[in-house]
């Protein structure tokens, strides 16, 4: 991999960043109350921060956060908005942690990544006895992508939309690819499932949409992971 243009790369997308706003920003609140469901206590790295959405909510659960960036744009942002997490700016590959983690959070982060089972496989390595993984991802059989191949807005439901490239994103995994990518790293599954059922887009939701509309359809979303749009797998080393 050539570190400098992944980096660069990470920088075009993190100064363009939306990922916070509107509808995604009320499902990455919403994430943190599906991953603090699975949080036993102790230490929590989290993986991709990104602006720090999720990050702040984890510090309310930990006095020991790690967040691990490839953008400075982003860790600057960090450093400034929670000086009490340690924050280091390098690309995962290049990570080198001084303690294992009971948790290790990748949320949005497998379907940026160049290799999704090496980086599951490299953080399986720092977690301590016990730890587990919680990692949440889009999920390309959501009710609106399915709604865009029959209009012909997508090609199929994991071609990439304008949004996706945005993002950044390198692919979209349906609930057998993204678990597939957990069982091949060696990794066993504690917990799969969905939130947010979403029939159409962030932006027709944000038009449209009351507070109380959104949080009742991502709630919704927990009944059909396989149609909801965002997936989550909570998975620990094999003894």
């Amino acid at each position: 991999m050539n570190d400098k243009k992944e980096i660069a790369r990470l920088e075009g997308v993190a100064t363009e960043s939306i990922y916070a706003d509107g509808a995604n920003g009320v499902m990455i609140r919403y994430t943190f109350e599906i991953l603090r469901r699975f949080f036993d206590g102790g230490s929590i790295l989290e993986l991709g921060p990104a602006e720090g959405l999720l990050s702040e909510k984890l510090c309310e659960l930990s006095s020991n956060v790690t967040l691990v960036d490839g953008s400075e744009h982003f860790c600057k942002m960090l450093r400034n908005d929670l000086p009490q997490a340690h924050i280091e700016c390098c690309l995962f590959e290049d990570y080198e942690p001084a303690e294992k983690f009971d948790m290790i959070v990748m949320g949005h982060v497998l379907e940026h990544v160049i290799d999704p089972v090496s980086i599951i496989e490299l953080a399986a390595k720092w977690l301590a006895p016990g730890g587990c993984i919680f990692a949440a991802v889009p999920n390309s059989r959501s009710i609106h992508r399915q709604a865009a191949v029959t209009m012909g807005l997508l090609e199929q439901e994991d071609s990439m939309s304008e949004l996706d490239i945005r993002h950044g994103h390198r692919r979209v995994f349906n609930p057998e690819t993204f678990r597939a990518c957990f069982t091949m790293a060696g990794m066993t599954i504690d917990s799969f499932g969905g939130y947010w059922l979403k029939p159409v887009s962030n932006s027709q939701i944000e038009e449209t949409w009351t507070s109380d509309m959104l949080n009742a359809f991502l709630h919704l979303g927990e009944r059909y992971p396989d149609i909801a749009a965002e997936n989550y797998v909570v998975a620990r080393k094999k003894h």
